[in-house]
C-alpha cells in the first residue's frame, strides 16, 4: 500500500500544480467557441488548398476538443462537405494547438515546450498534407466516404453534434456578454471537462505510478541517454509508440510526457509523443469505423509519419538556435500540498467553476451532458437542446 499511496501522492500533487491553468485553459477555449459557429467552420473547408488548410488549423485551435470528440467532428465535417485533408487538419489542430494545451505545457514542463507545440503542429500539418497528395487515392477516398455516410457510431458522438455557440447577432463583446453567452460560455466549458475527465484522470494516474514506480535507470537505457546522437533519432520515433500503447490522450498525455522527459526521451520526441493522442489504439479502433480498414491504416501511417518527421524537425531546429532546456526538471515528483500562490489561484478558479457549473445546471446543461454519447446522428437534437437552453435564459 506504501507503494501505491506513493504513486497517488505524486499524481494528487500534480493535479493540484496544474488545476488552477486548467480551468484558465478551459475558460478562454469555451469564450471562443461561443461566438464560432459551426456552421462557419463547415463552410470554409470543402477543399485541399493550401489557404483552406490554414482556414482550418486555425478553426481547429478555436475548436478545442478532447481527442475523441475531435475525430468524431473530424468525420461530421467530411459528411457535411470538407475535404478529407481539411477534416484531418482540423482535428489535429482542435486536439494539439490548443491554449489549454500551451498552458499545462508551460507549467509543467517549460515554456520552451509550449513554443514547440505550436511550432511543431504546423510542421505536422503541412507534412501531412503532403503525404495525402502524394499517396491518398480517389478509389480509397470513394471507398471512405461510403463508410463514413453510414454513420457508425464512435465515442463522443453527441458531445461532437452540439453547436452550442451564440445565434444572436452583434460584435463579439455584445454577444459574449450578453445572457445567451454566459450560458454558451458554462455549456460549452462544463461539457468540454466532462469530455476530458476520463483522460486526464488516466494520465495522471498513470504517470504518478510511472514517475513513483519505474526507476530512472529504465528510462535512461530505454532512451539511449548515453547516446546523444541515437537518443535524438530514436526518441521520434518511439515516442509515438508508447502513446499507442498508453490509452491516453488529450491534454491526459502531457503529464505523462513529463515524466519522460525527466526519464530521458528526446525533445523532439516528447513532441512527437503529444501528437500521437490521435493514434492511440481506441482510436485507431474508431477510424476503422468510421473510414473502413483501408483508410485506418493510412491515417495511422501518415499521421506517425508526420509526427516523427515533426519530432526530427523540432528537435533540430530548436538545437541549432539552442533553446532545448539543458537540465530536466519537469514538475511530478513534488509531493504534498502548501499554501501559496496555486493554492490561491485554484481556489479562485474553483469559485469560478461553481460559478459556471451552477449556470450550467440551470440552463438545462444535465440532458445535454446525457447526450454526449449518443448517436453521429443525433446532431439536430444535440443542435435544438443546446439552443432551446440558450433561448430560454438570454
Amino acid at each position: 500500500m506504501g507503494a501505491i499511496g506513493h504513486a497517488l501522492a505524486i499524481a494528487g500533487s500534480m493535479t493540484w500544480e496544474i488545476l488552477w491553468a486548467l480551468i484558465l485553459g478551459f475558460l478562454l477555449s469555451a469564450i471562443v467557441q461561443a461566438v464560432v459557429r459551426r456552421s462557419t467552420v463547415v463552410r470554409l473547408l470543402g477543399d485541399g488548398r493550401p489557404r483552406t488548410l490554414a482556414i482550418s488549423t486555425g478553426l481547429g485551435v478555436a475548436s478545442s476538443s478532447c481527442s475523441y470528440a475531435a475525430v468524431a467532428l473530424a468525420r461530421s465535417l467530411f459528411r457535411k462537405g470538407a475535404s478529407f485533408v481539411a477534416a484531418m487538419t482540423f482535428e489535429i489542430a482542435s486536439t494539439n494547438l490548443v491554449i489549454e494545451l500551451g498552458i499545462i505545457l508551460a507549467l509543467l514542463m517549460g515554456w520552451r515546450f509550449t513554443a514547440a507545440e505550436f511550432i511543431g503542429g504546423p510542421i505536422m500539418i503541412v507534412v501531412l498534407a503532403v503525404l495525402f497528395r502524394l499517396f491518398l487515392r480517389e478509389r480509397l477516398l470513394r471507398a471512405a466516404r461510403e463508410q463514413a455516410e453510414r454513420g457508425v457510431a464512435g465515442s463522443m458522438e453527441g458531445h461532437a453534434a452540439m453547436d452550442m455557440s451564440v445565434q444572436r447577432q452583434g460584435s463579439f463583446w455584445q454577444r459574449l456578454l450578453s445572457g445567451e453567452g454566459f450560458t454558451s460560455v458554462a455549456h460549452v466549458f462544463v461539457m468540454e471537462w466532462a469530455a476530458i475527465l476520463r483522460d486526464l484522470v488516466i494520465g495522471l494516474l498513470i504517470a504518478g505510478a510511472i514517475a513513483a514506480w519505474v526507476p530512472d535507470s529504465f528510462w535512461q537505457h530505454f532512451f539511449l541517454v548515453d547516446h546523444p546522437l541515437a537518443a535524438k533519432i530514436w526518441g521520434p520515433l518511439v515516442g509515438p509508440l508508447v502513446a499507442v500503447i498508453s490509452f491516453v490522450c488529450s491534454i491526459g498525455n502531457v503529464p505523462l510526457a513529463a515524466v519522460l522527459w525527466n526519464g530521458g526521451i528526446s525533445f523532439g520526441g516528447v513532441v512527437a509523443f503529444i501528437f500521437a493522442d490521435l493514434i492511440i489504439l481506441p482510436i485507431i479502433v474508431i477510424y476503422r469505423k468510421y473510414y473502413g480498414t483501408r483508410m485506418a491504416l493510412f491515417i495511422t501511417g501518415t499521421f506517425y509519419a508526420a509526427m516523427v518527421i515533426a519530432g526530427f524537425l523540432v528537435e533540430l531546429i530548436f538545437g541549432v538556435t539552442g533553446l532545448i532546456p539543458g537540465k530536466r526538471h519537469a514538475v511530478v515528483m513534488e509531493a504534498g500540498v502548501s499554501w501559496n500562490y496555486t493554492t490561491w489561484l485554484n481556489i479562485a478558479f474553483l469559485v469560478l467553476t461553481a460559478v459556471l457549473l451552477t449556470r450550467f445546471v440551470r440552463t438545462g446543461g444535465i440532458p445535454m451532458l446525457k447526450m454526449m454519447g449518443g448517436s453521429p446522428d443525433t446532431e439536430h437534437a444535440g443542435h435544438d437542446q443546446g439552443h432551446a437552453a440558450h433561448d430560454r435564459h438570454q
